[in-house]
């Protein structure tokens, strides 16, 4: 299955993704209204460990694949897929906004991680953005197994050079 299949069958069977990306916000709004002013406590910072990773990473995916869309492969804004480009970006604001209410995100064990995960994806998309409109690099006629060494090479820079600079 490929990635476009995914997405064709979320379109043939749109209850999964919706039920799933309204879920989330749901789930926050109900841990604000149990667990008012206990954000920051074991059991609630843990909850909400799950619901940030399980709203940013889909989030986050969603708005590399839009920006990609749109970038390189110079899609038209009107055929974007709601169910799965649109609604997992909302869900994600939505959610990440009802969890602010409850408790500062520096007190949720693990979203330092996904911070950086998500700056470095980015980062990694805009070097892979301007080499590809420069036309450094020819995509089309290097083998597969020298892209993805190309990928794994750009994210140990920008991991480690980032801390080197920021340390």
């Amino acid at each position: 299955m490929t990635l476009g299949d995914l997405i064709e069958y979320w379109g043939q069977n749109p209850y999964y993704p919706t039920f799933y990306f309204f879920a989330l916000p749901i789930a926050a709004f109900l841990a604000l209204k149990l667990g008012k002013g206990e954000g920051h406590l074991s059991p609630w910072c843990n909850f909400y460990t799950v619901v940030i990773y399980l709203s940013v990473i889909p989030g986050m995916f969603s708005l590399l694949l839009n920006f990609y869309h749109i970038l390189f492969e110079t899609t038209s804004v009107y055929n974007v897929n709601i169910l799965t480009q649109v609604l997992p970006l909302m869900s994600m604001v939505l959610t990440l906004f009802l969890i602010k209410k409850n408790v500062e995100f520096e007190q949720v064990p693990g979203f330092g991680k996904i911070t950086g995960f998500v700056s470095m994806m980015a980062g990694i998309m805009v070097i892979l953005f301007f080499i590809n409109k420069t036309r450094l690099i020819v995509f089309s006629y290097v083998p597969f197994i020298w892209i993805i060494l190309l990928l794994i090479l750009i994210f140990l820079i920008l991991r480690y050079g980032t801390k080197a600079i920021f340390k």
